[in-house]
């Protein structure tokens, strides 16, 4: 599964960074002014890929826009991302995602703990049409799981500049055999402390589902933001004993924001 989890240094690290550069400051008459929009609120997802019950966290967002251009759209679950190279129409850069750990606890505590997990990669995404995005997202876990994981998601957006917005789509999961063992595997060692049969899952599609979001301003500087998404485990690791003894198929998440819009003023 996609962690929608905000990794709050560099969630901060954004915030930091100067708006305009000292350089640039005699320039000011030829750069557009920027607004600035960030937005924070409570979201609930499953604690670990696979869990059935839900934890807590922070739902929030940093961008920023030159006066009279909409914010740039971005899906409410996709993961950190940077565009450094492309335009309008296309961009790839690097992404991040942070995954939290498993307890041996929380499946029986007789399976190994699946170590807090910091997932890094990349993304490209490409906008068919105005109204239509494409985004496939690449990352590696660098401890925890130490596999791979892919997202493949697709959006329909409807807005009005950033009155509204209106988002809605596919997603799919995917996860080496690393990731599918760490999560749904069991090992022959393992099998007369958990009561489980042995179980060796394969790489593939982990889950398929559906994301939808949306943003509303309330005032200039006011609005909110809030978003539901729903997956469904599916291939081995639907088929595994942990899923079925501890765990569940079906993965739901949501969050809601306020956001709050500054800049821009000469």
């Amino acid at each position: 599964m996609t962690a929608r989890f905000i990794a709050l240094p560099l969630f901060c690290a954004a915030l930091i960074a100067p708006a305009t550069p000292p350089a640039q400051a005699e320039e000011a008459d030829e750069t557009p002014a920027k607004r600035t929009r960030i937005f924070i609120g409570p979201q609930f997802f499953p604690e670990y890929p696979g869990a059935k019950d839900l934890g807590v966290g922070p739902f929030m967002d940093y961008s920023r826009s030159p006066v009279g251009t909409p914010f740039e759209f971005e899906a409410p679950d996709e993961s950190i991302g940077l565009g450094l190279i492309g335009n309008d129409r296309f961009s790839i850069g690097p992404a991040a995602n942070l995954v939290r750990k498993r307890r041996a606890s929380d499946v029986g505590g007789q399976l190994p703990e699946v170590k807090r997990t910091i997932e890094v990669g990349a993304f490209a995404q490409a906008w068919i049409t105005p109204a239509f995005r494409l985004r496939a997202e690449g990352r590696r876990g660098i401890n925890g799981h130490d596999g791979w994981v892919g997202n493949i998601s697709a959006d329909y957006v409807a807005r009005d500049g950033d009155d509204w917005l209106f988002s809605i789509g596919p997603r799919v999961t995917l996860a080496d055999a690393k990731v599918q063992r760490a999560y749904f595997g069991v090992a022959p060692t393992d099998t007369a402390a958990s009561g489980l049969a042995s179980f060796r899952p394969n790489g593939g599609v982990q889950a398929v589902g559906v994301t939808a979001g949306f943003l509303r301003q309330l005032t200039p500087s006011l609005g909110i933001a809030a978003y539901a998404r729903y997956d469904r485990l599916v291939g081995d690791a639907a088929k595994s004993p942990v899923t079925r003894a501890f765990g569940s198929r079906n993965q739901p998440s949501a969050g809601i924001a306020l956001s709050y819009t500054f800049g821009g003023e000469r």
